[in-house]
């Protein structure tokens, strides 16, 4: 049995406290309090790498041939521009080059039955199963130390966006075999992507699989399917000839999603087109955790050091908050939307607290051109 860190959410009397600092929670809050306003330069063609395919895919997976291409995000010249828009890109700027090398990515998100056999593999036991203790928090009272995580519950009526708290609940008994609460369970759903795993737990599940979470940069070059500049991972428009392209809220958030894209709430895997590397859900339905630290920053820095090409860039070298350590989460969820979050949008950017999972947050994997173990693979199948 392994155990990992403890949520960083947790009950305090009556009232749910939530010391979080995610994606999802900032975009119409603090506009990313921290991150540069600094005007992005043009994006220019990506240059894919033309090396043959390599042969002998992993199971589920597909090539990604990796090159050269703009990094980041301005707002759209069309269409809305909310303050959601907005603050989405303050720290996806300034657009800048990069370089990554060819690697393999899972096609979908990790689904439920593929956690659930790494599970029965490994007796591996996830954060939020896990109640925090005594020694952790010395001033919490008995019953506030309990096993669970954190989950999105909508509110009876408009509110205002500025008070997360209304729509973001600690509920005892979440997590991944049971992502609403204890009532719930994943009966039908084993091809849902899997949530309530923090990042913790993807890479422990990656290093089973014998792969590793994407960097930023990696995902990015994949998500964008070969396009360069592109406002979502489909084009320009959010709904080409009428046609949803992504799991997101509809309706009046946080009070009712009407599924006019076909589902109310999370999605199975692969309900909506591919992007141009064959890759599903690279926006929408669920975020998924990348291996970068992460720094409002980053990307500034880079072009203050005078970086002209970043190479492989595995993002900084640490987290600035030590107290509060958050990794990179990118694509979006079910719950972006223009009224709050439009991080759907192809080069914003996300972020979570290292030991914190939520109904809304999943995960894929990456494996390198030269980390390819087919014996490792044959053991640990994605099927």
């Amino acid at each position: 049995m392994i155990k990992t860190h403890l949520p960083a959410a947790f009950m305090f009397g009556t009232f749910t406290l939530l010391v979080l600092s995610v994606a999802w929670l900032s975009p119409a809050i603090s506009a990313d309090e921290g991150a540069p306003a600094i005007g992005g330069s043009a994006f220019a063609a990506t240059v894919p790498n033309t090396l043959p395919l390599p042969n002998d895919a992993p199971n589920g997976m597909v090539w990604i041939p990796g090159g050269e291409f703009s990094m980041g995000c301005k707002l759209p010249s069309t269409g809305f521009c909310t303050a959601a828009t907005m603050n989405a890109v303050n720290d996806a700027q300034p657009i800048h080059r990069v370089y990554v090398d060819g690697f393999w990515m899972d096609k979908t998100d990790v689904t439920n039955e593929e956690f659930a056999k790494f599970v029965n593999a490994t007796g591996y036991v996830t954060v939020a199963e896990i109640a925090p203790t005594k020694e952790q928090f010395p001033t919490a009272s008995p019953e506030n130390l309990v096993a669970g995580s954190v989950v999105f519950t909508p509110t009876a009526q408009p509110v205002p966006l500025n008070d997360y708290t209304q729509w973001w609940r600690y509920i005892e008994g979440a997590n991944w075999r049971h992502p609403t609460g204890p009532d719930s369970d994943l009966q039908g759903k084993e091809k849902y992507p899997v949530v309530q795993v923090c990042y913790t737990d993807a890479v422990a599940y990656a290093k089973w699989a014998g792969k590793r979470l994407p960097t930023e940069a990696e995902w990015e070059f994949a998500g964008r399917g070969g396009l360069s500049g592109k406002t979502y991972a489909w084009g320009d428009e959010l709904k080409p000839e009428g046609k949803w392209m992504a799991n997101t809220y509809q309706g009046r958030f946080p009070v009712k999603d009407t599924g006019d894209d076909g589902f109310a709430g999370l999605a199975p895997v692969a309900q909506f087109p591919p992007n141009g590397y064959g890759l599903y859900d690279m926006a929408g339905n669920v975020w998924q955790w990348c291996s970068d630290w992460y720094r409002p920053d980053y990307y500034a820095r880079l072009k203050l050091a005078g970086v002209v090409v970043a190479r492989n860039p595995s993002g900084p070298d640490n987290d600035p908050d030590d107290n509060q350590p958050q990794h990179v989460q990118r694509g979006g969820s079910f719950l972006c939307t223009d009224q709050y979050c439009t991080r759907y949008m192809m080069g914003t950017r996300g972020k979570g607290d290292i030991d914190t999972g939520n109904n809304n947050v999943g995960f894929r994997c990456v494996i390198s051109a030269g980390d390819r173990k087919p014996v490792d693979l044959a053991e640990n199948p994605r099927k």
